[in-house]
């Protein structure tokens, strides 16, 4: 069947960053999409990672400048110059960045579907990096409201294009492995910060001088940095013909771990109104609330629960140690940190892989279950004084954490189809936006609350522990719900004609404008190439991680 018919295609020649150049000839290696992917997801991972500039931003004007009063107004501390900034400002940036992750994919996802990923990774690539120019900027200045600007609003709106950008290119590429596929790409997102956090400590100990610690310098080099590979990552993008399959590959036999997977295809304007979609908007939600509350009191919680047994004291609580002994546990939670990322990149490749074979609602279901398991033994390991069972208890956990996030994308291509799953996928992600508000609050407030009435800081996560596997129980629920979407939802022959000639499709073996689809072969050699770029700098980001959290041992 040929797609050419229902194109309607304008007498000029598609831009070069329009969909119709960038659809891939048959000598096309699809194994050059995924390192693309990453090269992407590894420069906006860096947005993990920011928490390494708060301590040197919030000494930007000179240690002998004091810090700007609890009493000053939000808005005051926005425009001063006078003071140093607070980090619970700074902190902000954290909280705008998934903010806007979420709600950039979930409002220009359908545009993406229309516009290509190249043209969406170059886009990504302009408001990430241009988002950090403007805050290098900010840093001169000493404007807050520059850097809220800068990395938080458009650095977040880069941020939801560039993650979504490979996604439906990633599941097209690889119906038969369409979890191993997305969970290479957004594994790239959860190591981000392996890489660009130690890369902008050295930079900035470059950049330092005894007037400046180098932040702004920092700033701009990484804008640079990254808009070379993220423009390379977005070049590299290619989408498959309309119809194309792997060669000798045929859709499997309907059996128990692939009775989700549906034929129709549904459009994104219809999603708001299925129910499957609200559940599984729910199951990410409750999941990620639950992970992300964790990752971002990681250190903390180690040194309270366990204090001077981090040392070889354990007769000494967290409260009775002195600042040497408090300096040498806070370096041991900075290596348990390390190891919570080492395995969120991991669970991401891990988890989206074997959710090929278990299928993706009995892979959340093990998210759940063994979550639930596993929240619950925490205030046991921790009262035991078992740090070994505590810490491999977290690591599991955010390992499925990142599972999660790269599990979802082959999820919604099963039940919805995947001529717009990249629009879906965005929209699915405004449940991330929400659990990157919930997660913090709720275990923040809960412990602020537990301190205030006398309980010991060693027991102020108890409570929390068991609020969280409550959250993964109704999780639970909500993916036991979970049923082949009605094909009453899906888009009609006619309907997905107009929607694929909208997308700027082609068939196999077809020609556009007069011009033959490229015949050209990819080198083998070009793939290790191409693997190198990302895979090099993830190897070294691994390494040195390993290196930090060896503290531990």
């Amino acid at each position: 069947m040929s797609d050419t018919a229902t194109l309607d295609l304008p007498g000029a020649r598609p831009g070069f960053l329009d969909k119709e150049r960038t659809i891939a000839g048959p000598g096309f290696n699809r194994w050059l999409v995924p390192p693309a992917a990453l090269a992407i997801h590894l420069c906006i991972g860096m947005a993990y990672g920011f928490s390494v500039f708060w301590l040197p931003l919030s000494r930007s004007l000179g240690g002998s400048v004091a810090t700007c009063s609890a009493d000053m107004s939000l808005i005051a501390e926005l425009f001063t110059t006078q003071c140093n900034w607070r980090i619970s400002t700074m902190g902000w940036m954290f909280t705008l960045f998934f903010v806007l992750l979420g709600c950039a994919a979930a409002l220009w996802g359908g545009w993406l579907e229309r516009a290509g990923p190249r043209k969406a990774g170059i886009v990504a690539a302009v408001c990430w990096c241009g988002g950090l120019l403007i805050s290098a900027a900010g840093i001169h200045l000493h404007q807050m409201w520059m850097m809220w600007l800068g990395s938080g609003v458009i650095g977040g709106i880069g941020l939801g294009l560039g993650y979504i950008s490979p996604v439906s290119t990633l599941i097209k590429w690889f119906p038969d492995r369409r979890g191993m596929a997305t969970g290479m790409a957004i594994m790239g997102f959860g190591g981000g910060a392996m890489i660009g956090a130690p890369l902008a400590d050295m930079l900035m100990r470059y950049f330092a001088t005894p007037e400046g610690l180098g932040v702004a310098q920092t700033f701009l080099a990484l804008a640079i940095i990254y808009f070379v590979f993220m423009v390379s990552g977005a070049l590299g993008y290619r989408i498959p013909p309309s119809g194309w399959k792997p060669e000798g590959w045929k859709e499997p036999v309907k059996h128990a771990n692939n009775v989700m997977i549906t034929k129709g295809h549904v459009h994104v304007n219809r999603v708001w109104g299925i129910p499957q979609f609200w559940l599984v908007w729910l199951v990410l939600c409750l999941n990620v609330t639950a992970g992300i509350g964790i990752l971002g009191m990681a250190s903390p919680l180690l040194q309270e629960v366990f204090g001077g047994t981090l040392i070889g004291h354990p007769e000494l609580l967290y409260g009775q140690l002195d600042k040497t002994q408090l300096a040498t546990i806070a370096a041991t939670a900075a290596g348990f940190t390390g190891l919570l990322s080492l395995f969120n990149i991991g669970g991401r490749f891990f988890w989206a892989t074997l959710s090929d074979k278990l299928g993706r609602k009995l892979t959340y279901f093990v998210f759940l279950v063994l979550g639930f398991v596993l929240y619950s033994s925490i205030p046991w390991s921790a009262h035991l004084g078992a740090l070994a069972l505590f810490v491999i208890a977290f690591c599991i956990i955010i390992s499925m954490y990142g599972g999660g996030f790269s599990t979802v994308p082959a999820y919604l291509a099963d039940l919805f189809g995947t001529q717009m799953v990249g629009a879906i996928h965005g929209r699915i992600l405004t449940a991330w936006s929400a659990a990157g508000i919930f997660g913090p609050v709720l275990v923040n407030y809960i412990r602020e609350y537990q301190l205030s009435i006398g309980v010991p800081r060693a027991q102020v996560y108890d409570i929390t522990m068991y609020v969280l596997a409550g959250m993964l129980v109704l999780g639970f629920l909500c993916n036991l719900a979970i049923r082949p979407v009605d094909p009453k939802y899906f888009m009609s022959d006619e309907e997905l004609a107009r929607e694929k000639a909208l997308a700027h499709e082609r068939a196999v073996a077809a020609e556009v404008r007069g011009e033959s689809i490229s015949t050209f072969k990819t080198p083998f050699a070009f793939v290790v190439f191409a693997w190198g770029c990302v895979g090099i700098p993830l190897a070294w980001g691994i390494w040195t991680t390993i290196q930090k959290t060896a503290v531990l041992f």
